[in-house]
């Protein structure tokens, strides 16, 4: 009898290749490696196993010499094998790094893997690991606008701080307006989603009008009130801080977060507010209009319930608008705060830095 076929196996070891044979959920391959080496163990011959497993005898020898040198642990690890292609030298790696952080050809606005490709005469693929491996993504970018506004930390300090502690007895409203909603509507229907299609949709589309939606968001709460209207200059405004003064108890104090749009600073505006005194405007930095909260409920709006909408009427594209304010209503939540404005602060300020030490 050859060594390989001298198997004598523990009853833990059986129980174990037992249950993986047992098992439906063993991967396929687990489960033929222990049928060989329980097949040899009961004492069936090569030729035998063979037709049970559908094996080549290589493979049955390798696996029973592999049970008998490593045990059942052997059974589930593959051996590694070599790459058939010799990996790539640091050198190209190197060049590859220095070739995208150096800014895209003169031909391109950015690198592509085909000609970092050709550039650097290796395969896409190549190039794909190395920027994977090194987190390199010029395909991508980022917009941002850092503030230039001088009381930027005292500002974001006075926003954060009604966010988390509002004042007791007072609202704190996130006030802005959404304007130039376009009621879309395609030259033709589109097609409805089945299995194996997406929904389908013209990219050309017939114009109904615009509307601009003024909305005031409840931060504690998270209930909105909202009202389309036909434009968005300073006589609107104030038409919509007439319907926050009548839906609001009296007794309470209003603050508003408001940008820095110049139709919210208009003279009229001012006036108006001088006439009530109970609210208080609160202005967020220059080039910081993330920091108003109404922004997360626009975009909500945008990509819920606008971007794929078809309005065949002005009509249609307000009482969508309505429905989709009276859902939020329905089923508010409030806004929660998680950024510490210290962080931001130094955020600002290392951007700065990278900034000068740029030009």
């Amino acid at each position: 009898m050859h060594e390989r076929t001298n198997i004598r196996l523990r009853a833990s070891d059986r129980r174990k290749l037992e249950a993986v044979v047992a098992n439906r959920n063993s991967p396929q391959k687990h489960v033929w490696r222990a049928k060989i080496v329980l097949l040899t163990a009961d004492g069936h011959g090569t030729a035998e196993i063979m037709r049970t497993t559908g094996k080549a005898k290589t493979v049955i020898w390798r696996w029973q010499d592999r049970f008998r040198d490593q045990g059942a642990a052997g059974l589930w690890r593959d051996k590694t094998r070599p790459s058939r292609i010799p990996p790539l030298s640091p050198e190209v790696a190197e060049r590859v790094i220095a070739l995208t952080q150096a800014g895209p050809p003169p031909e391109a606005s950015h690198w592509t893997g085909t000609a970092m490709a050709k550039a650097a005469k290796i395969s896409v693929s190549s190039v794909q690991r190395i920027w994977r491996a090194h987190g390199l993504q010029p395909h991508r970018v980022r917009q941002f606008k850092l503030s230039t506004d001088p009381r930027f930390a005292a500002k974001l300090n006075e926003i954060v701080g009604l966010y988390v502690n509002p004042p007791e007895h007072a609202i704190v409203l996130s006030v802005d307006e959404k304007s130039q909603i376009q009621a879309l509507d395609r030259t033709q229907p589109g097609l409805p989603m089945k299995k194996g299609r997406a929904g389908t949709m013209t990219h050309d589309y017939k114009r109904h009008g615009v509307t601009t939606l003024f909305a005031a968001l409840n931060v504690l709460e998270g209930k909105v009130i909202g009202q389309c209207m036909k434009r968005h200059r300073h006589q609107e405004f104030i038409r919509f801080l007439n319907v926050i003064d009548a839906r609001v108890p009296k007794k309470k104090t209003i603050h508003v977060i408001v940008d820095n749009y110049a139709t919210h600073k208009h003279p009229n505006v001012m006036e108006w507010l001088e006439q009530h005194p109970r609210f208080v405007f609160h202005f967020t930095p220059t080039s910081a209009s993330w920091l108003n909260a109404i922004e997360g409920f626009f975009a909500k709006l945008a990509k819920n319930r606008l971007k794929r909408g078809v309005f065949r009427s002005l009509k249609e594209l307000k009482d969508a608008i309505h429905r989709f304010l009276d859902h939020t209503n329905a089923n508010p939540k409030p806004f929660t705060w998680t950024r510490d404005p210290n962080k931001i602060i130094a955020a600002v300020k290392r951007g700065y830095q990278v900034l000068d030490s740029i030009h």
